[in-house]
Order: structure tokens, then C-alpha cells, then sequence
């Protein structure tokens, strides 16, 4: 029988993602993929996979899922949520084996947006122009182009056994910068001048609670346009930062739209993506300005830190519930006081 991951309890924003669409948006079909490449890869990777194959996304909305006609082993890594396998907690990057009837619940914790359920198997959803990610604005890809609800059976082919115990997953390599996010000027920075660049640069903007999986709105002091706020409309790349008329600042995220008229005033460098992707609402960003150089330096590090074995930590438990204790053995060899013991003196001989 093959094993099901059954969804008890979804919120906005979870959806079955793959490494994305690529090569259709001359024809205006969005690239889709994760909001963080890199806590992606780094899931799929830590079940011996290639780091491209179907995993689900969860938002900070959080999921709950159990099995049905058999065990799966699991990986999840991405932002700091709260993981509990029935009512013990696991550490956020995890490795596991959920066993039928068992639950695993995914809800927000102390920081980041977004993260990643990988299988050791494959989530059978169908492929739609050579991806199986989803685009709910389109209704493309992934389980009837939607996100997942309640009710949810995701049959899963070729499980695999590859775990042997739950495994704290080591996922400090995402992250080798904790300032403030990297970008490269342009392409159209001489839309603005000096002065505006520097206000872009130096100062602190919020995320608006209005951002989503097409773009992060960011919140702050309105930048001024120097040579008007419509162009020609062009490509647009993930971590593009499009300004307006308004002069508030939009960070175009996986979903983004294939082109745009607005002038961009930097773009988010691949290695930062994930960083820029677990910001939350009503947290503060700030922007600094790398060469193209330093962008391509630091995204082959990351893909060599990703390309590293994945290192992985014994689960210690460290909590216990009155239930908990009444299950286990604490004490071995009790015997009732008044049975002659061996090596007694008063055992016969």
C-alpha cells in the first residue's frame, strides 16, 4: 500500500513547491520555486536527495500533517518554527520518521517565515510545463494548482527508509551573513540620484504586513524618482527591487511577475535571498550595496557550504510529561522485600 502524508491543518500559504519553472517567462508563466533556495536544498539534500525534487512549503501559518499505510521519513529546515512530533518538541531543523498515527505540527516560533517539509519519496502531484511547483494565482502546478487544506492526501511513490533516529539537522552553512542585506545597484539606479541612493542604502525600512510570495512591500521614508517612475517594462529577476510612483520599495519574491515598468534600484543577491525571505511582517530591513564580484563570490560559497555533507545531531530529549514518566521503565529490579533473594543467607542451599 502506498503511504499517504495526510494534511490535518494548513494555513494560508502552504504549497507543494519544486526548484521551479524555468524558460516560460518569455510567455509570461512565472518561475515559481521556493521563497528560500537555500533551506529548500538543504531539506531535500539532508534525505540524500539532489536538493531539487518536490518538498512542501509551510508559511508561518503553519501545518499539521500525519501518515496513513505506512511510515515516512521526513527533513524539515528553514526558519526557527515551533516542531513538535505529537506533544514533544524537536529542534526546527529536523530530521525524523513519522509513523502512522503519529502527528507532526509546524507552527510559528521565535523567527523566520518560511520552511521546508522534504520526503523520501515522491509527492505524486502532476507536472505542468516541466514543474511541479505551485502558482495559486494562476492555478498552476502542485496538488489542482492550490494550496493545501485539511483533508489533503498527498500520495507519496518510492518511500524510503533513511533515518534511524530523529536528528537534529545542522543548517548554520544558510546563513554567512547576519548585517544587513546585500545588493547590487541597478539596473536602473541612475533612475535615482546620489542623495536617494543613499537614503535606500542608509536607512532602516519595515516589512508590510501586505507582502506575500510575489513580493515583500517595505514601509519607510518614500524614495524620489530623478527621471520619472515608468520605463519600458523588462525582465524582472527574484530580489529585484521595483519603486513605484509611491516611491515605497517592493522586493519581487519567487512569484514575482515575468516583467515590470517600474525602475529597479537594486536587486537582492542569490545568496541572500533566503535571508531577505524570512524576514516578517513588521520587522525591520536594511539594504548594503555590494560589487558583482563580491554577488558571485558569496553565491559559490553558499553552493559549496550546500554542497557539503549534511551533518547531523542526536535528538536529547529534555522534557518530560507525567505521561511520559509512567511509560518508561525508571527503576530495574524492583522485588517485593519479603522474597528471599539470591546470595540471601536466608536463601536454602
Amino acid at each position: 500500500m502506498t503511504a499517504r502524508l495526510v494534511v490535518l491543518a494548513a494555513g494560508p500559504g502552504v504549497t507543494v513547491q519544486d526548484a521551479g519553472r524555468s524558460g516560460f517567462s518569455r510567455w509570461g508563466v512565472t518561475g515559481c520555486g521556493p521563497m528560500d533556495p537555500a533551506a529548500f536544498r538543504l531539506a531535500n539534500r539532508a534525505l540524500g536527495g539532489d536538493g531539487d525534487r518536490v518538498a512542501i512549503e509551510i508559511s508561518a501559518a503553519g501545518l499539521e500533517v500525519t501518515v496513513e499505510g505506512g511510515s515516512l521519513d521526513l527533513a524539515l529546515v528553514g526558519g526557527e518554527f515551533d516542531v513538535r512530533l505529537d506533544d514533544r518538541r524537536l529542534p526546527s531543523a529536523v530530521a525524523l520518521r513519522l509513523e502512522p498515527g503519529a502527528r507532526l505540527a509546524v507552527r510559528t516560533g521565535a523567527s523566520g517565515a518560511w520552511c521546508y517539509l522534504s520526503i523520501a519519496g515522491a509527492i505524486d502531484v502532476p507536472s505542468v510545463l516541466g514543474s511541479r511547483a505551485t502558482h495559486t494565482r494562476s492555478g498552476l502546478g502542485g496538488l489542482d494548482g492550490r494550496g493545501l487544506k485539511a483533508g489533503d492526501r498527498l500520495e507519496i511513490l518510492g518511500s524510503r527508509r533513511v533515518i534511524e533516529t530523529a536528528s537534529a539537522i545542522d543548517a548554520g552553512r544558510l546563513d554567512e551573513d547576519h548585517g544587513p542585506i546585500r545588493v547590487v545597484l541597478g539596473p536602473q539606479h541612475d533612475h535615482f540620484s546620489a542623495d536617494q541612493i543613499e537614503a535606500f542604502l542608509g536607512r532602516d525600512r519595515r516589512l508590510s504586513p501586505r507582502s506575500d510570495r510575489m513580493a515583500y512591500a517595505l514601509e519607510g521614508e518614500p524614495l524620489t524618482h530623478a527621471r520619472g517612475h515608468d520605463i519600458v517594462s523588462d525582465a524582472v529577476a527574484h530580489g529585484a527591487i521595483q519603486v513605484p510612483g509611491s516611491g515605497l520599495p517592493f522586493v519581487l519574491m519567487a512569484d514575482r511577475q515575468p516583467t515590470g515598468g517600474y525602475p529597479k534600484i537594486a536587486t537582492v543577491i542569490g545568496a541572500d535571498l533566503g535571508r531577505m525571505a524570512q524576514i516578517r511582517p513588521g520587522e525591520v530591513v536594511r539594504f548594503r550595496a555590494v560589487t558583482v564580484e563580491e554577488a558571485v563570490a558569496a553565491r559559490r560559497r553558499m553552493a559549496e557550504r550546500l554542497a557539503r555533507p549534511v551533518r547531523f545531531s542526536p535528538v536529547v530529549r529534555d522534557a518530560f510529561t507525567a505521561a511520559d514518566l509512567l511509560v518508561f521503565n525508571l527503576v530495574s529490579g524492583v522485588v517485593d522485600a519479603r522474597t528471599p533473594q539470591r546470595g540471601d543467607r536466608s536463601d536454602p542451599e
